[in-house]
């Protein structure tokens, strides 16, 4: 066989391996926008007891209203734990909020988790944490925060703060 055979199948080895490598990058990165994260697979299982909002409140969560975006889509009702906010800690199975979107029956859904922490850069599971400066709509000192959305798919991925399929459309007002 001829020098030029040779090199031609070299490169067509290497053309192949290249675009395989390629097709499994894009892939990684459409299972991490569509909720196959394996670290939102630990947060479901470390924290499917909030699967009823009653278990929050037994720990100590207390709710906040319902968070919206500007450009649409929600985070949904976050149940706050003071505690869990004020000792800085990342635990996997403490979430310093436990996000919830109001259905029209009344009833909450559990969607996501919140990790914040004062103390960074941050991460969990080698998931970084997003930094949020100081003076924030919060009324917090700067912070790190990460929102997994282990319940509920979030299109514009797994990370992100806003889900555009979340809604706050069925939250209650606040009683007078």
């Amino acid at each position: 066989m001829t020098p030029n055979f040779w090199n031609r199948l070299l490169m067509a080895a290497a053309l192949s391996s290249a675009c395989t490598t390629l097709a499994q990058a894009y892939q990684d990165g459409a299972a991490s926008v569509s909720g196959a994260s394996p670290l939102a697979g630990k947060v479901r299982a470390a924290n499917s007891r909030f699967l009823d909002v009653k278990a929050a409140t037994a720990e100590g969560y207390a709710p906040i209203p319902c968070a919206s975006g500007i450009t649409g889509g929600a985070m949904g009702i976050h149940y706050v734990n003071g505690d869990y906010l004020k000792d800085d800690k990342v635990d996997i199975a403490r979430p310093e909020a436990v996000m919830y979107e109001p259905m029209a029956d009344g009833s909450l859904k559990l969607v996501a988790v919140e990790y914040i922490t004062s103390k960074g850069p941050a991460a969990l599971d080698g998931q970084l944490f997003n930094f949020n400066s100081a003076p924030n709509r919060y009324g917090l000192g700067e912070f790190y925060e990460l929102h997994v959305w282990a319940w509920k798919d979030n299109p514009t991925g797994t990370f992100v703060d806003m889900n555009p399929k979340v809604s706050c459309e069925h939250a209650m007002a606040p009683t007078q």
